[in-house]
């Protein structure tokens, strides 16, 4: 089996492929997509919410299922790519994205929003690693392809800030489902463009695609995340304790598997590179430090502060700007000072920030909410990128997809981990308040079903009602803060020593 250790040659290093920047117009669509998505649901969670009803275990699933699924399959789907073809999977999925996205508009009921939601993890899956691969095909400069990646992050936080306030106007003129539609233009741009623009590239030697390897990566993520949101939101139980053991067995079955296949779906020598290892657990720490307290900013914003959907969409507008100014000079800030400085020092600041919201109440004015977003923005946006590079350019380019999976995955296993662990703490938090005699058993699930019960009280009882709800959500978002802000920190220390002998211009 072919190394994916070894260096970028001279040849592909010198090889400039024509209209690859054109491309690359095209790849970053999908990633605006999968951003937009992304990032459109906390604004419409109060509206779901209050048309839907959801529990405020269901409210967790409908947030956190679609990276459930999209981390279990992300793998395998990088895989296929680079059995298949890298264009044809991220044409596939694109459509499959925006059909899927109509279901989640017009769902309704809480059951049937969460399966919209993981039938468009499916199809994520397939968007991501693709858009990387490709990007690690039509690139082998590396000057050039750190430049192309820092574009690729940067769509990425432009994404986020386009959701919000595409999202904010829709939620202000039409029903929530219309956040989802938004879906459906981008993805018939990237589809029929794409066909034109996007040149194929797969491994050529791949093997087949093992369906055993496939079953086991996708039950052993589902199942441990499962397991740890379970456990953080109703605590230990032994059928909790039976599906985390499950998952661990399935993902030990799974590693074991890679070890003696002759072609296995992920190579695992990969992380016998200490630099590749170092920025994928970066990677999932960062997100899941940030994922939860992301995922409830937005409720607080509109439910604790008042603000209108488009207001709190453009409120959150820093930390895009921040991290797209970041992601378009992080790698030639990695090249002139270093890889484990840059990223270092992105997660000590993004630490910082969070730790700084540790003090909010419900009056917090925006100059701190808006300076602790930008640096949030900053700092991700330097560490996102260059690691996204170390691990790109630590590959050969045929195994690119599955180079690119692993890093994803980390990407959203961090997601639904920090949205099941400290979201978890939001919610354990906020149904303690003490709620006046009568307020209905709902309001006790989420802030949203607490603003909602308040309509049909007596307005006396219905201040009473939001004053201690509110206060206990904030309660909550700031102890989430300060977990997130502590797992921060602890990962920029980690990776200063992980990352001292990486380096973007060739191979690690």
């Amino acid at each position: 089996m072919t190394s994916t250790l070894q260096p970028t040659t001279t040849t592909e290093a010198v090889t400039k492929r024509p209209g690859r920047w054109l491309a690359l117009s095209v790849l970053v669509l999908a990633v605006l997509l999968v951003a937009v998505d992304a990032t459109v649901l906390g604004l419409a969670t109060p509206y779901i919410s209050e048309d839907l009803n959801p529990t405020g275990s269901q409210l967790l699933w409908i947030g956190d299922v679609y990276s459930f699924v999209i981390a279990g399959l992300l793998v395998s789907m990088g895989s296929l790519g680079d059995r298949i073809g890298r264009k044809r999977i991220l044409l596939i999925g694109a459509t499959a994205f925006g059909a899927i996205s109509v279901l989640n508009a017009y769902a309704t009921t809480p059951e049937l929003m969460i399966l919209a939601r993981a039938l468009l993890g499916v199809a994520g899956a397939t968007l991501m690693p693709a858009t990387l691969a490709l990007i690690r095909n039509l690139f082998h400069d590396p000057h050039e392809r750190s430049l192309a990646v820092g574009i690729w992050g940067a769509t990425a936080s432009a994404g986020t800030a386009i959701g919000p306030i595409a999202g904010g106007f829709l939620l202000e003129h039409f029903w929530w489902g219309s956040v989802f539609l938004i879906n459906l233009p981008v993805m018939a741009v990237l589809v029929l463009v794409g066909i034109k623009l996007l040149p194929e590239s797969k491994n050529p030697n791949p093997g087949p695609w093992d369906l055993i390897s496939v079953t086991l990566s996708l039950v052993g993520v589902i199942a441990v995340v499962y397991a740890v949101k379970e456990t953080a939101t109703h605590g230990f139980g032994w059928e909790i304790l039976g599906v985390g053991a499950l998952g661990a067995t399935a993902l030990y079955w799974f590693v074991h598997r890679q070890l003696t296949l002759p072609t296995p779906l992920l190579d695992m020598r990969l992380f016998r590179n200490r630099g590749f290892s170092a920025a994928v657990l970066a990677d999932l720490l960062t997100i899941l430090g940030l994922s939860g307290l992301v995922f409830f900013l937005s409720q607080y914003l509109q439910l604790v502060q008042g603000r209108r959907p488009l207001e709190a969409g453009l409120a959150e507008l820093p930390a895009a700007v921040g991290a797209v100014a970041a992601g378009l000079v992080a790698g030639w800030a990695a090249r002139r000072w270093s890889v484990r400085a840059v990223v270092s020092g992105g997660l000590a600041a993004v630490g910082v920030a969070l730790a700084s919201l540790t003090v909010i109440d419900q009056s917090t004015g925006y100059p701190l909410l808006g300076t602790a977003l930008l640096v949030v923005g900053i700092g991700a946006g330097f560490s996102f990128t260059v690691t996204a590079d170390v691990i790109l350019s630590s590959v050969p380019k045929e195994q690119a997809g599955s180079a690119s999976a692993v890093s994803e995955t980390a990407y959203e296993l961090g997601a639904a981990l920090g949205i099941a662990v400290l979201g978890s703490i939001v919610t354990g938090v906020y149904r303690g308040f003490t709620a006046p005699a009568g307020t209905p058993e709902g309001a006790h699930e989420s802030l949203g079903g607490a603003v909602e019960a308040a309509g049909g009280m007596p307005s006396g009882q219905a201040a009473a009602l939001l004053t201690s709800a509110r206060e206990s959500f904030v309660d909550g978002l700031a102890i989430a803060a300060g977990a997130g802000a502590a797992v921060l920190l602890s990962t920029a220390v980690a990776a200063w020593f992980l990352l001292r002998n990486a380096r973007l211009d060739n191979a690690l």
